[in-house]
């Protein structure tokens, strides 16, 4: 009986169904290993590929495959830059991998059509940068991709418009398609998440989208056809005629139309004129009006000469420092008010020279605001307009700026001049090009990011540690002998030489104001208790050190409270569980030989943000502690580039062993091209 059951039609149909449905069941419950080894097979030249091996797993703690970073146990970013791959790249293989959000194919050999990546809705990084892509990219090719925040597309042979559905991804942070031949007009982006956007070397026209203006011409640049203020171009708009209408000979009633539109607008013109004179005339009598007059003195107008800028935003190139100078000048020299020089090292100009420089904003900060000047002699400064800073007449303000101005150290960057007002202060630096640490951490994508490995990253702490501790010796009577400290306020100059800024301000500063305004007032004593202590400088330092290992952009920097990470947490947490080495920035870990040290400077770290001030290192101990870690040298450590998330608070699990197979990456080809929470000495404001 049982054999004449199985002989039933029914039966025979299930076996079909099976058959047919088996390789669809495979392809459902395909693994992560199934389907790097599916993509390995669909590539050119895949020797760079050789530890993806079928029995081995792509997570390994041990031999880990090469080109992964995974997140509790699952791939999550497939980084295959540099490794000389071409091919068409399994889609359905990608598709099957469900934790992947990040791609990075940079510096490699395809080509053709833009694959269908878009079918990957949950990327949220896809870098396709110095390949050999070309044609058009569908104007709905980003139309199901909500998540994208990053768009890498550079040096390819992308054509045609650039599609418009990017102007529709709501969390869009960095944009580039530079060095493409993208034409026709840019698409109605301006997502107010973006940080980055670069569109140079295409052959865009037409006017630059409203939500793009607040970005530097550069971003913009070798677009001929592109036309507006930022390139000092007019924007034409071009009716053409029939040939018709172009024979046709205008009626008299179209005469007569011309020529009461031609009287209406001679006599506009008649009023215009009349009204600049007037205004003229009253400028002339009261010229210390000009800007926003509060006080009837002659200090008050001569420091809101300065910043009384025409609009928001000056354009690189203009007079940026308002009108009325002319007279103001007359007044200022009259009473013999001027710039306060505190060092001639770099240079001497008078506050006339600053008024005539060509200005370009770069950011507000917690203490102000800050503006690039360019004088005609060529020498740029950093001029900086500091409000809140009331509890000192001009006697005190100028002897605390004298004892600053006379500081000297390689590690310090003391201003070269000042200025004071009864509501204002005015401040000038030295201009630092290359920007901020912030800035290098967080928004730098070009050379100087690429090539900060251990060895920089670690010559930047110790350099920022010994300003800190000349900063304490010098300043050491007050309470907070910098009390400013964090990665906006340290430059980069030269070699990776770090430049502290912003120090010793602190004894000026509204008490209404400060603990908004300076970040050793994050410090937890003076959250719980408003104590603040040279303690409290060294959290500080604690925060820099850990924001520099970990790469994770600190919510201690926010006053809202709200975004970046909170460092100090989760590295106590991690240092509990004994998993230090999943803290650590992936693109200081091209070699194992080095983790001990930075475990032991994150040991440092920790220690400098421990939650008792009491408990806290103290600042001596700290430059000791950091000058007896291990560096190398820049030329023998191999830096593993990789582009997870940054402002993903999930660590990637990432073990002592799995560095082993990290360093056998391809190097990190060259990156020449480059704002989250830009202060004032961040510079690069994109």
């Amino acid at each position: 009986m049982a054999i004449l059951f199985l002989l039933k039609p029914p039966f025979f149909l299930y076996i079909i169904i099976i058959i047919i449905m088996f390789p669809w069941m495979l392809k459902a419950y395909m693994t992560d290993s199934d389907a790097l080894l599916r993509i390995k097979k669909s590539l050119n030249n895949p020797e760079p590929l050789d530890s993806w091996k079928l029995g081995t797993q792509p997570c390994d703690d041990v031999i880990r495959w090469v080109g992964l970073v995974c997140t509790n146990g699952i791939v999550s970013n497939l980084h295959l830059k540099s490794m000389r791959l071409s091919g068409n790249i399994d889609l359905n293989a990608l598709s099957q991998m469900p934790g992947l959000r990040i791609i990075s194919l940079e510096n490699n050999s395809f080509s053709g059509p833009i694959p269908e990546f878009n079918k990957l809705g949950s990327l949220k990084g896809l870098y396709l940068s110095r390949n050999q892509y070309s044609g058009e990219i569908p104007p709905d090719y980003f139309a199901n991709m909500n998540s994208l925040k990053k768009i890498w597309f550079d040096r390819n042979k992308f054509t045609g418009k650039i599609p418009s559905s990017i102007a529709q991804l709501p969390n869009l942070l960095e944009l580039h398609l530079e060095e493409n031949q993208f034409s026709g007009q840019i698409p109605p982006i301006g997502q107010r998440s973006l940080e980055s956007v670069n569109l140079s070397y295409n052959n865009l026209t037409g006017e630059i989208p409203t939500g793009l203006i607040r970005f530097d011409a550069s971003s913009f640049e070798e677009n001929p056809g592109l036309c507006g203020a930022k390139f000092g171009k007019v924007c034409h708009i071009h009716t053409p005629l029939t040939a018709d209408k172009r024979k046709e000979k205008p009626s008299k009633k179209f005469l007569r139309i011309e020529y009461l539109l031609m009287l209406m607008s001679l006599i506009i013109l008649v009023l215009m004129v009349v009204g600049i004179f007037v205004l003229a005339r009253r400028r002339k009598d009261n010229s210390e009006t000009i800007g926003i007059m509060e006080k009837d003195n002659l200090e008050g107008s001569v420091g809101l000469t300065i910043c009384s800028i025409g609009r928001p935003e000056a354009i690189p190139g203009q007079q940026g420092f308002g009108a009325g100078q002319a007279s103001l000048l007359a007044k200022k020299k009259a009473a013999g008010v001027e710039l306060m020089l505190l060092n001639n090292t770099k240079g001497v100009f008078r506050l006339s020279d600053i008024l005539k420089a060509a200005a370009e904003v770069l950011g507000n900060g917690s203490l102000g605001s800050s503006y690039k000047a360019t004088m005609s002699n060529g020498m740029t400064v950093v001029v900086k307009r500091l409000k809140e800073m009331t509890l000192i007449d001009k006697n005190g303000f100028e002897a605390e700026m004298m004892k600053l101005g006379r500081l000297s150290h390689p590690n310090i960057l003391p201003p070269l001049a000042c200025h004071y007002r009864k509501n204002e202060k005015l401040l000038i630096y030295e201009y630092i090009p290359t920007g901020s640490l912030l800035y290098l951490l967080h928004g730098d994508r070009g050379k100087m990011h690429a090539e900060l490995n251990w060895y920089s990253r670690l010559k930047i702490i110790q350099g920022i540690a010994q300003g800190m501790g000349y900063i304490h010796t010098e300043l050491a009577t007050l309470e907070l002998p910098h009390g400013n400290l964090k990665s906006s306020n340290v430059l980069i100059g030269p070699g990776y030489q770090p430049l502290v800024v912003d120090f010793g301000l602190h004894p000026m500063i509204d008490k209404h104001y400060v603990a908004n305004a300076l970040a050793a007032y994050k410090a937890p004593e003076a959250v719980e208790n408003r104590q603040v202590s040279p303690k409290s400088d060294v959290y500080c330092l604690g925060i820099v050190i850990l924001e520099v290992l970990t790469g994770k952009f600190p919510s201690q920097y926010v006053n809202s409270g709200q975004g970046g990470t909170d460092v100090v947490q989760w590295v106590k947490s991690a240092m509990e569980e004994h998993r230090e080495v999943e803290l650590l920035d992936p693109e200081i870990t091209g070699s194992s030989k080095y983790i001990g040290e930075m475990r032991k400077l994150l040991h440092i770290g920790a220690a400098c943000t421990e939650s008792d001030p009491e408990s806290r290192v103290d600042i001596r101990d700290v430059i000791c502690s950091i000058e007896n870690i291990q560096g190398g040298d820049e030329r023998a450590i191999q830096m593993i580039s990789t582009f997870g998330d940054r402002y993903d608070d999930a660590a990637s699990t990432i073990s002592d062993a799995s560095y082993l197979s990290f360093a056998t990456e391809a190097k990190t080809g060259n990156n020449e091209l480059a704002q989250r929470n830009n202060d004032s000495f961040g510079y690069r404001v994109s």
